[in-house]
Parts: structure tokens; sequence; C-alpha cells
């Protein structure tokens, strides 16, 4: 390879430099903090950057995101301790998916083929009712259905089907997802909350 070569091509990081700066200098460490523990200011302070962040949405710290402007996040949404949102491309995770500790979302990767070793930017994109288990890695172009989960420090490079459970690296499907009702006593409790 000749890394000497190496561009970033047509790549663009999808804001102006002042906004990166200030998102660098400021933003990321007080999402990343751990003396704000709340999850509310740590989601305007998301907001402020550009991320669409829905309700509900829990911040855990030490949390690291590239670029808030390429984060979609729905409701009720648990980002853990640790994790790192490598988002050189979007990343979308829709309502009601945890996201645990240690978990590393990678939307950019390298053409290894390329004597300049170019950029490859793809994004990810996580399903609802899904879960990520602690130390799990998702790669470039993945999209994980609706109430998949990745297990424990499982790896992925490939999309991987609804309701199903993944193991291992690299992933492979292990049982399918079934998920037991939701009691009549807590549907209840909902509607007198509303």
């Amino acid at each position: 390879m000749r890394l000497d070569r190496y561009t970033v091509g047509q790549y663009s990081p999808g804001a102006p430099l002042w906004q990166q700066v200030a998102w660098y200098y400021l933003g990321l460490p007080i999402v990343k903090s751990h003396w704000i523990v709340g999850s509310g200011f740590k989601c305007t302070v998301l907001r402020w950057f550009g991320a669409q962040i829905g309700e509900g949405v829990r911040i855990k710290p030490g949390l690291k995101i590239k670029f808030p402007w390429r984060l979609v996040v729905g409701d009720f949404v648990w980002l853990g301790e640790d994790c790192w949102i490598d988002n050189v491309a979007m990343v979308t995770i829709d309502t009601q998916t945890c996201i645990s500790q240690g978990v590393y979302l990678c939307t950019g990767n390298h053409d290894w083929s390329s004597p300049t070793f170019d950029l490859k930017d793809l994004p990810i994109h996580i399903g609802s009712g899904c879960w990520i288990a602690a130390k799990a890695t998702i790669g470039p172009g993945v999209t994980v259905g609706d109430g998949a989960v990745l297990c424990l420090g499982s790896v992925t490079g490939r999309s991987l089907d609804p309701m199903t459970v993944y193991a291992g690296n690299p992933a492979q499907p292990i049982k399918q997802r079934k998920i037991a009702a939701i009691p009549d006593a807590v549907l209840a409790a909902d509607k007198d909350v509303s």
C-alpha cells in the first residue's frame, strides 16, 4: 500500500469546521462526561449539534459519538456506558432498542485492495426492539432487523434478520427470539397513566 498517497476522496464530515471544532471541544466532553449523569442535558446537547434524538432516551457515561449530525435515535433507546458510535456515515437506531456498554458501531472502512487504501463509508441501521449486547461490534453497511439480538462480544459485518439471536465472531444465528406477552396489569397501568 501507499499510505503516503491516501486521500479521503469525495468524503466530507458533513458539517462546517467551526461545528466540528465546537463538537470536539465542547459537545463531546459533555456527552462523554462521568460527572454529568443525567440523560436530559446530554440529549439536549446532541440536538444542538444536529442529532435527531427521540423522547425517553437514556445515555450512560462515556458515550462517544464522532458526528452527532449523522445520528438518528428513536424513542426510549438506551445508549450504554462507553459505547462508541464511530459514524462517518449515518447511524439510525429505532425505538425501544438497547445498545449496551462498550458497543462499537463502525461506519467507516478502507478498500484494502486499493493501493491508496481508499476510504469507504456505509450507514448502519438498527431496528426497533433490538438488543446489541455489551462489547459487540457492528460494521459498515449493516442493517439489524427489528427485534434482533447480537450477543455479548459478538461481531458482525453482515445484516441481521429480524427476531433472531446472533452470537460469535463472525456472528451466526443461534435461535429465534421469542418475547413473552406483556401482562394485562402492566397494559392497564399504562392506560391509567396516559
